[in-house]
This record gives C-alpha cells, sequence and structure tokens, in this order.
C-alpha cells in the first residue's frame, strides 16, 4: 500500500487539471471494479456489487484533485505571477518548488516585504529560470502543484496533497478487499472539491445513492498549541465525522459507524471540524436528500506541501470503511 500511496502523492492534479492521477487511479482499480466510467466534470466512478436482500446503492467519495497555482501573467524578465487554486497559504510557499502540468518546474520567490507583515500571493512570483517573457515556457492559464517527494517516518507519512489522495487509496484499498456486498457500491473520485466539491455534486446527482459516504482528512488536535482545539490526534485511529463547516453528519449514520467500529474493535475517534468542508455535503444535499457521513484521517500540517498522516489511521479507515460496505447498513 506504501507504493500505491507514494505513486498518488507524487503524481500532480490541481483542481480541474485531474487527468494523469485519474489514469493512475483507473490503472490501479481496473481489476477490481464492475464497470468504470468518466462523467462530464471528470470524476472516475467504479460500480462494485449489486443490491441484494436489504441492499442500497452506496456512494464512496474521495476527491483527486489538490490545491495548487494558475499563471496570471508573466513579466517581461520571465517571472510568473499566480493566484491560488484553493486554499493557499503564502507562508507555506516561499521557497516551495512547483511542477507545471507541462512539465515545467520552478521555485516560489518572494519581492521584498516589511518587516513584520504577513506576505501576500500577490508578494510571491514562480522562477522557471526565464531570462525573458519570450524564452519562458510557462504561458497565462497555465497550471501547477507543489513538488515534493513521499516522505516515509516508518508510522508517520509526509507528501504533498495527502488531502485527499490518502483517501484515494483508502477507497482503492476497500474496493480490492470487499469480498461480498449487498449493496451496489459506486466509489466515486471526485474532482475539484478544493475550489467547491463541484465533481462531488454532480457525481451525486448522476448516481442517486441512498447511503452516502465522503473520505477526507481532518486537522489534528496534538501539536503543541494548535489553533483550534480538536479531540483529534494521530494514531487514534479513524476518525468519524461528527460535523464541519459544510454538513453534520446523519446522526443515524455515526451511530452506525460508532457501533460498526466497536464491533469490529477497531480504533475510532470522534471529529467536529470547525472550518472546512467534505464531499459529505454534495452528497447529503443531492436531489431530496441523502443520508451522508464521512470517514476522516487525521493530518497535520493540511494544505502545506508537508502534510502528515499516520500508517495505523489510514489502514484502520480501510478497514472501518469494508466493514461498513460489506454488511447491511442500519439507520
Amino acid at each position: 500500500m506504501k507504493s500505491l500511496v507514494q505513486k498518488l502523492v507524487e503524481t500532480p492534479g490541481p483542481s480541474g487539471f485531474e487527468y494523469e492521477i485519474r489514469d493512475v487511479i483507473r490503472e490501479a482499480i481496473s481489476d477490481f471494479a464492475d464497470e468504470i466510467r468518466v462523467d462530464t466534470l471528470g470524476n472516475l466512478i467504479a460500480r462494485k456489487g449489486a443490491k441484494s436482500g436489504k441492499g442500497v446503492r452506496v456512494m464512496v467519495s474521495a476527491h483527486i484533485d489538490e490545491i495548487g497555482l494558475m499563471a496570471t501573467h508573466i513579466s517581461e524578465e520571465g517571472f510568473i505571477r499566480f493566484t491560488n487554486i484553493g486554499g493557499i497559504n503564502p507562508l507555506t510557499c516561499y521557497g516551495g518548488r512547483v511542477l507545471f502540468m507541462n512539465g515545467t518546474r520552478g521555485v516560489i520567490g518572494m519581492e521584498g516585504v516589511e518587516a513584520g507583515k504577513t506576505p501576500k500571493l500577490s508578494n510571491l512570483f514562480i522562477d522557471v529560470g526565464a531570462t525573458s517573457k519570450e524564452d519562458c515556457p510557462v504561458k497565462v492559464g497555465n497550471v501547477c502543484g507543489f513538488e515534493r517527494p513521499f516522505l516515509d517516518l516508518g508510522k508517520r507519512w509526509v507528501a504533498k496533497s495527502m488531502d485527499d489522495r490518502i483517501a484515494a487509496v483508502i477507497a482503492i484499498e476497500a474496493l480490492k478487499r470487499i469480498e461480498k456486498t449487498p449493496h451496489e457500491i459506486f466509489f466515486v473520485f471526485s474532482t475539484q472539491e478544493e475550489v467547491g466539491l463541484r465533481g462531488a455534486t454532480t457525481a451525486a446527482y448522476g448516481v442517486d445513492p441512498d447511503v452516502g459516504f465522503a473520505v477526507d482528512v481532518t486537522r489534528s488536535g496534538d501539536t503543541p498549541k494548535p489553533s483550534a482545539k480538536m479531540a483529534t490526534a494521530l494514531g487514534d485511529g479513524a476518525a468519524i465525522k461528527v460535523r464541519d463547516a459544510s454538513f453534520i453528519a446523519d446522526p443515524r449514520l455515526v451511530d452506525f459507524m460508532v457501533k460498526t467500529a466497536e464491533d469490529a474493535d477497531i480504533p475510532y475517534q470522534l471529529e467536529v471540524l470547525e472550518a472546512g468542508g467534505t464531499d459529505g455535503r454534495a452528497i447529503q444535499l443531492t436531489r431530496s436528500g441523502v443520508p451522508a457521513g464521512c470517514i476522516s484521517v487525521v493530518c497535520r500540517y493540511i494544505h502545506s506541501p508537508s502534510e502528515m498522516v499516520d500508517a495505523d489511521d489510514v489502514e484502520n479507515s480501510i478497514k472501518l470503511l469494508v466493514k461498513l460496505l460489506s454488511n447491511e447498513i442500519v439507520l
């Protein structure tokens, strides 16, 4: 599984430009799904199983896009100004390396900022080694993501785009491990989550599920003086979402997820995220409404080039998702 994690996190794919990562995931699941298709917004949708007995139609959504940057202007000297794709903190950018979808690499520089002032994105630029506008290989509208190799720290794994490629790994592994299910399950590897849950919104409308689960990362509360108090920590198990800023998880599903974890002796923790959202909102609000929940992986340093997760949390999240999808869903 570790090699799959490395392959996914090191593949570029900012929101709206997920074609490379989609191809990687399609290859990984091709032998395990009953049907695979790509919809209009680029969501990769894999179906497994058919409804039987008390089975229902289930949607599992893990987004495959990552935060990134888009070129807005090329100076006469060949420096690139940019805007954000998704939530970008300027403090995590300076000195970082980027990879454009056309293969061009560069480094983020910063113009002089008054002492004591926090830099803005408008103070930053990308240097690709060009000497003029004419020889700059990047054009206005070109897109890049951060470039940072996967780092294995034993139980802890670090990389850019753990948000949300680690959830894609969980969905892929669950798809592989499910041996028997009464449900018709649609695994959606969704696009454009970081810019407004767009892929999951259209995918949920098309799938029309009876029940939905998002899989995503959540913030940790275990670092020195965290910005927000949270009862989440790396290594404490799969996080079962109660709410975030985008939706309140269906209480019946929360109870079902907790009972499933306890009956299977799977370590879990409850999560309340005061800022941020997930594909769970898109599922919940589709058509006439859908009961939706979310499995979260606790992650340090979210939306930075070095996001950290715990390997045991990943494995326990896979086990929980497999259990949820292999048995009758009781609401």
